[in-house]
């Protein structure tokens, strides 16, 4: 063979001999293997700088109401006032939330988002300062309200998911299942967090580590200017979200989605209050939040066949089958363990409808009032929130921790109920 020319790869292996053994070479090239879809998904120009910086703001969410409750509650000794201050914290971001979209959508993220956050941080330090130095009760519940101009940095990181994606709609279904699989890994996480800090370093822990990891994810979230959509002046010829097509029966949806998760919360706290291990349904609700994140990262790899309006009333037929398993549980065995099982497989409905929903959700939306829809649909979600615990908890004290069970069931047959006539009107 001539020097000048190159060496060929075989076209198959062949045979060569080392010492006084045989062996087979293969010299052809390896076929490497396809990134999978949310490889590609942050592979996107961007994307991982804005997915980090969003994951440590996004964090407190789940630490904010339980740092409050076990700050108050340990330095005050009183859980009703403890509860109170942390529902007029949900009730303030409830109305606020809204507001704040709306000006995020009209004149950016960086714009809006960050002197939001630094309001937050001055309310917390607030707080803070009034339950160390023995403030009036008044005082907790006026220092807390200024809370509740927090961003929704979920809904800020799938407005840009929307930007980036431009209109793909497969990539834009991985990175909805991604977003609410990280709704549920900080659900999952926060609390815990929060607890610990609250109860193993300081009762005022908790609540100054979540202002800071929010300002610090925040600011870094901001920073990244490439990928943050730009902003859009006020339309008059777009309908507000709540005006817009289709809009109202999604967020009344919402609302009972929200419900199956606050009625869960309470309902299984007392069950496992009854059995004689309240400890442990912080562990056993987290096995809940664990099924819906494993499910919406499958979900989120996978194809579904036929358009997200199609697929909704199904998720949610499913979300109604799989929330009787724990009443079932409750009901049959009387077994914690059993429960926890059923909770893991009923959770594993929730991450797909939520995701299919907000795809729903997005494409109803103007595209200019993203922020802001997505806003409401957290400010249906808490109002359900808000009555499913209501509702859980007067079952429970009226009736039995087992029969508490059925209000779950109860909302996600309503949301389906809902979701149905949406489909049957659509296809009419």
């Amino acid at each position: 063979m001539r020097r000048d020319q190159p060496a060929r790869t075989p076209s198959r292996p062949f045979p060569t001999l080392t010492a006084d053994t045989l062996v087979t070479v293969d010299f052809r090239p390896r076929a490497t293997r396809p990134p999978g879809p949310y490889r590609r998904l942050l592979a996107r120009p961007g994307a991982r700088a804005f997915v980090a910086g969003n994951l440590i703001a996004r964090l407190p969410a789940g630490m904010f109401g339980m740092s409050t409750i076990v700050m108050i509650a340990g330095t005050r000794g009183s859980y009703a006032l403890a509860g109170a201050v942390g529902a007029t914290g949900l009730a303030a971001s409830a109305l606020a939330g809204p507001w704040v979209a709306r000006l995020v959508d009209r004149h950016g993220q960086a714009r809006v988002a960050v002197p939001a956050t630094l309001c937050v941080v001055l309310g917390s330090l607030a707080l803070v300062l009034c339950v160390h130095y023995g403030a009036p009760d008044w005082t907790l519940f006026a220092a807390y309200a200024t809370t509740a101009t927090t961003p929704n940095t979920g809904g800020m990181a799938r407005a840009r998911w929307a930007h980036l994606l431009d209109g793909d709609a497969a990539a834009l279904h991985t990175a909805n299942s991604f977003e609410q699989a990280v709704d549920e890994l900080c659900y999952m996480l926060g609390p815990v967090l929060a607890a610990f800090l609250c109860t193993a370093v300081a009762p005022e822990a908790g609540l100054l580590v979540a202002a800071s990891l929010l300002l610090v994810g925040i600011l870094l979230f901001a920073a990244q200017r490439a990928t943050e959509p730009p902003p859009r002046p006020a339309d008059r010829a777009s309908a507000p979200p709540l005006r817009a097509a289709g809009v109202p029966p999604l967020l009344v949806g919402f609302l009972a989605t929200g419900a199956v998760f606050g009625s869960m919360e309470v309902v299984t706290v007392a069950y496992a209050d009854a059995l004689g291990h309240r400890g442990a349904a912080g562990v056993v609700l987290m096995l809940q939040a664990a099924g819906s994140c494993a499910a919406g990262l499958l979900y989120g790899a996978l194809k579904p066949a036929g358009p997200a309006e199609r697929r909704l009333p199904w998720c949610l037929l499913a979300m109604t089958v799989l929330m009787g398993l724990p009443w079932l549980s409750a009901r049959t065995a009387g077994s914690l363990p059993l429960l926890a099982l059923a909770l893991l497989v009923a959770g594993m409905a929730t991450a797909p409808t939520m995701v299919t929903a907000m795809t729903v959700l997005q494409g109803r939306v103007p595209a200019g009032r993203l922020n802001e829809g997505l806003s409401l649909m957290v400010t249906a979600l808490l109002a359900g929130i808000a009555c499913g615990s209501a509702s859980g908890g007067w079952i429970v004290e009226h009736a039995a921790p087992t029969t508490g069970f059925v209000v779950p069931v109860a909302a996600a047959g309503v949301a389906f109920v809902i979701g149905s006539a949406r489909a049957v009107r659509r296809a009419a």
